[in-house]
């Protein structure tokens, strides 16, 4: 009679839990051909079309142009009024990895020891995230997700932010190694130059962080001279990791931020030849004739920071992008505030507006540029014919936090819902208290 009780038990914890599950599912492929018309697109090179039509077919952009073109072979979206661009892209971000981070058992985003090339976070990547949703309503379509830990903490992944599981989510696989820059930047108490946070471990940090350096430059000539052998009598699986980055269909995406570090980040590319991509780059303003000699690309950080050295211009973070463009150094703005999760991704771009960039600069920093230095600007990043039809549909500019307004999104052509907690939590509290 009592285990014939605990089953019912579960029997009935097992039906309640099924009735309280997600019903935010991903979208099938796309079967009828979708037109948008009577909106002003943005295309992400610059160029901006107003009144113009977007025809999707088959998951892709099979027409872009002035004038409504639509025909009768599919569905009609009147986007009168509205803004349609291409899908944003996260450029770095542990999405999918980290769900709280101060609670442990939510945490998957690294692994014990200092070199773990092997690591692939698209393994870990967990597509049932409550985030996910809350970046698409913010017109987030694509995130490169990394893992993190020790120096070489392994590989990052672009995923799209609609689907059912990590192999569904996949958009580019593998497609580069992470090198987290040991800190060459000697301040009391840690923190970014101010004097806050933990103290630092006993000895010369700059010795030690020296030594890591050379560590793992000992690693990568062990293992280009893997890479070069014709046949290997046992197999090695960190060597056989970074074989890309030597051929180039992997690039090392070194986060750091100070000038020493990415003079450091510059050697990489002087003994391998490797195509680096700075990630952070705070200081990179101050370099930028080194990173367009070595063609060296930025992912920057977090722009709603404060400066990275107390002697800087409070608005520095503010006036980085610009100074970038102005270079002439291929960058992409990112947003790795560990508060809002991401969401402000093209809120940062458009205060970016506020300090040099036009609004399309700041667009293309967060959808072409972004596709170009994650090796997928043949498949998105921008509205053209061919292209992946990743696309969102907004009330106002995407740019701006009063007046942008999700109204849809496609991904590969697909219209994903945009259902997500916090509008779930907003209609619960409407019907609680009333308020229509």
């Amino acid at each position: 009679m009592k285990r014939l009780f605990l089953q019912l038990v579960m029997i009935g914890f097992l039906v309640v839990s099924a009735k309280a599950q997600e019903t935010v599912y991903p979208a099938p492929a796309q079967k009828e051909t979708v037109y948008i018309v009577n909106a002003t697109i943005h295309v992400g090179n610059g160029q901006v079309i107003e009144n113009g039509t977007v025809k999707i077919s088959n998951g892709k952009i099979a027409a872009v142009g002035a004038g409504n073109n639509a025909g009768s072979d599919g569905k009609v979206v009147d986007a009168k009024g509205q803004h349609v661009y291409p899908g944003l892209i996260l450029p770095s971000s542990q999405l999918g990895l980290v769900e709280v981070p101060p609670v442990r058992a939510t945490v998957d985003s690294r692994e014990l020891g200092d070199i773990n090339p092997s690591i692939r976070s698209i393994v870990a990547y967990n597509t049932d995230s409550k985030v996910i949703n809350t970046l698409k309503s913010n017109g987030i379509l694509l995130a490169n997700v990394y893992p993190d830990g020790g120096i070489i903490p392994g590989s990052s992944t672009v995923v799209q932010l609609d689907a059912w599981n990590w192999e569904d989510a996949a958009y580019a696989m593998d497609n580069g190694i992470h090198y987290n820059m040991p800190s060459l930047l000697t301040r009391r108490g840690g923190g970014r130059g101010f004097g806050f946070g933990a103290a630092q471990p006993a000895g010369d940090p700059i010795k030690r962080a020296l030594d890591d350096i050379e560590e793992s430059k000992v690693f990568f000539r062990e293992a280009k001279a893997y890479a070069a052998e014709a046949t290997h009598a046992a197999t090695n699986l960190k060597f056989e990791a970074v074989k890309g980055l030597f051929t180039k269909k992997q690039k090392l995406y070194i986060h750091c931020n100070i000038v020493k570090e990415i003079l450091v980040a510059v050697d990489f590319v002087k003994e391998f030849g490797f195509d680096v991509v700075i990630v952070g780059g705070s200081d990179s303003w101050l370099v930028t004739d080194v990173l367009k000699q070595y063609n060296i690309s930025v992912i920057l950080g977090q722009m709603h920071d404060l400066p990275n050295m107390v002697d800087d211009d409070i608005d520095q973070p503010f006036k980085t992008p610009s100074l970038l463009q102005k270079a002439g150094v291929l960058y992409a703005i990112g947003d790795e505030d560990g508060n809002t999760r991401s969401r402000n991704l093209a809120f940062n771009a458009g205060t970016a507006v506020a300090y040099g960039l036009t609004k399309e600069e700041a667009l293309t920093a967060i959808t072409l540029n972004a596709a170009k230095i994650l090796g997928i600007a043949d498949k998105t990043g921008s509205i053209e014919v061919g292209k992946d039809a990743n696309i969102v549909i907004s009330v106002g500019d995407i740019l701006d936090m009063k007046s942008s307004v999700i109204t849809a999104a496609f991904i590969q052509g697909r219209a994903v819902d945009l259902t997500d907690k916090h509008k779930q939590l907003k209609a619960r509290y409407e019907h609680k208290y009333g308020i229509n």
